[in-house]
């Protein structure tokens, strides 16, 4: 289970919220920019991974701020963000080898 959040730059300091939060905290928390992500403007995505406790707690968190996005948009960052990763890894299996 996922969640991927938006933020706006006013807001980016909320990310620290998540991660100093105990149960969100231990979820796979990511943290991107739009751009990095091959996404216009400067918002802050978020992508957390994990428990359904700790994806409610991280919706209660950003509530006021960034509620969740929903359908092909949060696909869509989700795709992406999975992308970079495989690439990354593929990337190091290339300079250690197999």
């Amino acid at each position: 289970m996922y969640r991927v959040f938006r933020l706006p730059p006013a807001h980016a300091e909320k990310a620290n919220v998540l991660l100093s939060d105990d149960l969100v905290s231990r979820q796979s928390v990511t943290v991107r920019e739009a751009r990095s992500l091959g996404l216009k403007g400067d918002d802050r995505f978020i992508v957390i991974e994990g428990s359904e406790a700790g994806l409610a707690r991280a919706v209660e968190l950003l509530k006021d701020v960034a509620p969740p996005l929903e359908g092909a948009k949060a696909d869509d960052v989700y795709r992406r963000l999975r992308s970079q990763d495989e690439q990354a890894a593929s990337g190091m299996g290339l300079i250690f080898g197999p």
